[in-house]
């Protein structure tokens, strides 16, 4: 007597080949590219032991690089508010989304169907009902890798866009931060330009007494109010840029346009002891964006071998089965009829000409990833051309500020005398109003080069890859 074999055992061996065949895949596995970073940052500094350092500036939150009260409840309320990162926050959970569709596919799919007819028919007019519940299933056999390469790009293309949620955040928090820093360099040129024009308004009517007394002329007073008129006009420009600025943070933090709390003013804001860059190959895997382009390449890489996939034969079983019930008046008992039904199959489908569609399938999806390897070097080296500048800008705008408050210095020191000479008349108004004239534009430039010494340091901490630690 012949052993009797089970009807599920041929899909049941089927499926244990698959199992066996799961490893091979076709097309390239992923090995990150070589990439050779600098020894050291070309940051000029004149201290090259600490390139060498391990710790870096941007390994600190946020919170502990910028510590004006008022600068990080502005942070705080952009990462919560702002469009762009509820934007990226949503692009993650549609990936996510794409990454369970395409990973259905290593599943076998299964549906049920059930069908219900009744009626009346015949010369005795015979009652009848019939019920049909039937379940069918398919399942592709991934020989050849291409759902798991499939599903390997997936993946890739959904850590691209958690690596593209950093990059916004990185990017938001510097916003923020330089725009704060610019709003308190125009308040602080706003300041000093009103000073100007206080001190001015003294000048012209000092001149005006001195004149009614027959110790000035009427020149003189025209010049001073000269001067006066010059720092007048400069107040509704630099309130306009202040409206503006106050408009574009706002933006960043998701509100309508509105004034912005200040906290301290930028001469009070703190600049750290020393800026340690860390060591070059940190850089890679620091900044959000060179890991968004490696995850494209990992997703390019895996569609090649998804192109190859398509030359090999695709191998699918199907299997389908339930049952049919049936009740007719015509007979005395109650179920005239219950039938058992199943079936089974396998397909096998083999490219054999598509007038070389796939081959140029796979020439596109090569060019792809030579596109993504391109990109991603390009990443690299901008990357470290961010850092160098910011970090040979820093050091250079720190000298421009030091110096140009020496020039202020000198410059208040010369008015004095000036003054002291003119009220002695051993000279002319003219030197007085040359020498504030300087002092007033010497103050703007130390202003603007406290605001850019500021600047530098937020550009440092992002092209660093600093900010987006949560």
């Amino acid at each position: 007597m012949k052993p009797r074999i089970s009807k599920r055992e041929p899909l049941l061996a089927a499926v244990l080949a698959a199992g066996l065949l799961a490893g091979c895949m076709v097309g390239p596995n992923y090995h990150r590219p070589a990439a050779q970073p600098p020894t050291a940052f070309r940051d000029l500094s004149d201290n090259p032991q600490a390139q060498a350092q391990v710790a870096s500036y941007a390994d600190l939150p946020w919170w502990q690089v910028f510590q004006d009260p008022q600068l990080q409840e502005l942070i705080r309320v952009a990462l919560k508010q702002n469009y762009d990162l509820q934007i990226a926050s949503e692009r993650i959970i549609s990936s996510r989304a794409q990454l369970a569709i395409t990973r259905s596919n290593l599943f076998p799919q299964i549906q049920g169907n059930g069908n219900f007819t009744g009626g009346r028919e015949g010369t005795f007019q015979t009652k009848y009902n019939f019920l049909s519940l039937t379940a069918d299933a398919a399942f592709q056999l991934d020989f050849f890798g291409k759902l798991r390469r499939a599903d390997e790009a997936a993946r890739a293309q959904l850590l691209g866009t958690e690596d593209a949620k950093q990059t916004v955040i990185l990017t938001l928090v510097s916003d923020v931060a330089s725009d704060y820093f610019t709003l308190l360099q125009l308040d602080l040129e706003l300041q000093i330009t009103k000073d100007t024009v206080s001190t001015q308004q003294d000048s012209v009517k000092l001149t005006n007494l001195r004149l009614d007394h027959g110790v000035a002329t009427k020149l003189d007073v025209l010049q001073a109010q000269q001067v006066l008129d010059t720092a007048n006009a400069q107040v509704p420009d630099l309130e306009r840029q202040i409206a503006q600025e106050e408009n574009a943070i706002n933006i960043l933090l998701g509100n309508y346009p509105q004034g912005v709390t200040r906290g301290r003013p930028l001469v009070e804001q703190n600049l750290p002891p020393e800026i340690p860059p860390g060591l070059p190959s940190s850089l890679i895997e620091r900044r959000p964006d060179i890991r968004e382009a490696e995850q494209d390449l990992i997703a390019s890489n895996a569609e090649i071998g998804v192109a190859k996939a398509q030359f090999f034969p695709q191998i699918s079983l199907t299997a389908s089965g339930g049952g049919s019930f049936g009740r007719s008046s015509a007979f005395s008992g109650l179920m005239s009829s219950q039938l058992g039904i199943w079936s089974y199959a396998a397909q096998v489908s083999q490219p054999i000409f598509t007038g070389g569609a796939l081959r140029g399938n796979l020439k596109r999806a090569k060019s792809e990833f030579e596109q993504a390897l391109l990109a991603y070097r390009q990443t690299i080296q901008r990357a470290f051309g961010d850092a160098s500048d910011a970090l040979i800008g820093y050091q250079k705008f720190h000298q421009v500020r030091l110096r140009q408050e020496d020039s202020v210095a000198d410059l208040r020191e010369s008015v004095r005398l000036s003054n002291l000479r003119y009220t002695g008349g051993t000279t002319t108004y003219l030197e007085v109003l040359d020498g504030q004239r300087s002092l007033f534009e010497a103050e703007l430039t130390l202003a603007q080069a406290r605001g850019e010494e500021y600047q530098s340091l937020v550009q440092i901490y992002r092209a660093l890859g600093g900010g987006w630690q949560q």
